[in-house]
C-alpha cells in the first residue's frame, strides 16, 4: 500500500512522508545498509521488524520519544523534530571501529584490548550523522561545531548510556547480549529532548550470550553478518581503498539468497526474543 502524505525524501532504509505541520510518516522497507553504502538485495520482512521493535522500546523504555502510532506493520508516525547532528553510540564491548581504533592507537579504553572484551563501563563514543560517512567526532568538537549545547550534550549523554542499560538488561533476560547501539535525538518545539529515529537490529549489535567467547567474531542477530560476507568477499576492502583515494565507490555486489534468508530469520528472531511476542 502507498502511504499516505507528500514524499520527502528517502534514508538508507526508510523512507519519509511528510503527513501534516507537525507529523511524519517514517515507512521502514526492506532496504539494508552497510558500511553506509545501500546494497542492493532486499531482506524480506526486515522493514516490519524494524518498526514494531522499535515501537516496543518506544513504549516500553519510559523515555520521551517522537513516537505517535503505527499505521499497519511498517510504518510509524511520529512527531517532527529538529533533528541533532549527532549519532549517539553506547559501546558495551569492544567490537567493531572501535577495536579497530584501538588497535590502531587512536583511542584508548581502559582495560580493554580483546576483540569482543566486556568494557568496564558503557563508552559512549559519538559520530557525526552523514549521508556518506559517519565519522568519529569527539565532545568537545561537538561543543565547538555547536552540534549542541553543554547542557544537550550531558542530557544526550546521560539518556544514551541509561537506554543502553535498559535495552541490555532486555536482551540479558532473552539471552542475548547487547555490545552496542546507535541513538538519535532531536528537539520538540519546546527545546526539549527529545528520543527519535528507531531502535532494532540496523542499530545495534545482538549476539547470543550461549555462543560469546572473547576474541573471535561473534554470532550475531543483526546486520553483522553481512558486514562480515562484504568483508570476506574484499567488498569492504575496496571501498576503504576508493574513499582514500577519492574516487568513485564500487558498486556493492548481490547478497547471496541464503544470507539474505537467514538475515531475515534471524530478524525476527530477535524481535520475537526481545519482546515475548509472535511474528
Amino acid at each position: 500500500m502507498t502511504p499516505s502524505g507528500k514524499f520527502v525524501r528517502s534514508g538508507k532504509v526508510k523512507d519519509i512522508y511528510n503527513l501534516d505541520p507537525e507529523h511524519l510518516l517514517f515507512h521502514f522497507t526492506n532496504r539494508v545498509s552497510a558500511f553506509d553504502v545501500i546494497l542492493p538485495s532486499l531482506i524480506p520482512r526486515k522493514g516490519e521488524v524494524l518498526c514494531r521493535l522499535g515501537a516496543y522500546w518506544f513504549e516500553s523504555l519510559g523515555v520521551r520519544n517522537h513516537m505517535v502510532r503505527l499505521e499497519g506493520n511498517d510504518k510509524m508516525v511520529v512527531r517532527k523534530l529538529q533533528m541533532i547532528p549527532v549519532e549517539n553510540i553506547v559501546r558495551g564491548y569492544l567490537y567493531g571501529s572501535l577495536y579497530e581504533r584501538v588497535r590502531e592507537g587512536e583511542v584508548s579504553v581502559a582495560s580493554a584490548r580483546e576483540m569482543a572484551e566486556e568494557l568496564p563501563e558503557p563508552f559512549f563514543d559519538p559520530t557525526t550523522k552523514s549521508d556518506v560517512k559517519d565519522v568519529p567526532i569527539t565532545e568537545s568538537e561537538i561543543l565547538a561545531q555547536e552540534r549542541m549545547t553543554e547542557a544537550e550534550l550531558e542530557q544526550v549523554k546521560e539518556l544514551s548510556i541509561s537506554v543502553y542499560r535498559k535495552l541490555s538488561e532486555t536482551a540479558k533476560r532473552a539471552g542475548f547480549i547487547l555490545a552496542d547501539v546507535k541513538l538519535e535525538f532531536g528537539r520538540d518545539e519546546q527545546g526539549r529532548v527529545v528520543l527519535g529515529d528507531s531502535i532494532g537490529p540496523d542499530e545495534f549489535r545482538l549476539w547470543p550470550t550461549d555462543s560469546y567467547k572473547v576474541g573471535k567474531l561473534q554470532e550475531s542477530y543483526d546486520k553483522q553478518v553481512i558486514r562480515d560476507w562484504l568483508i570476506k568477499v574484499g567488498y569492504k576492502r575496496s571501498l576503504d581503498e576508493a574513499r582514500r583515494s577519492r574516487t568513485s565507490l564500487p558498486a556493492p555486489p548481490e547478497l547471496p539468497s541464503d544470507l539474505v534468508s537467514e538475515v531475515s530469520s534471524r530478524y525476527v528472531s530477535a524481535y520475537e526474543k526481545l519482546t515475548g511476542r509472535g511474528f
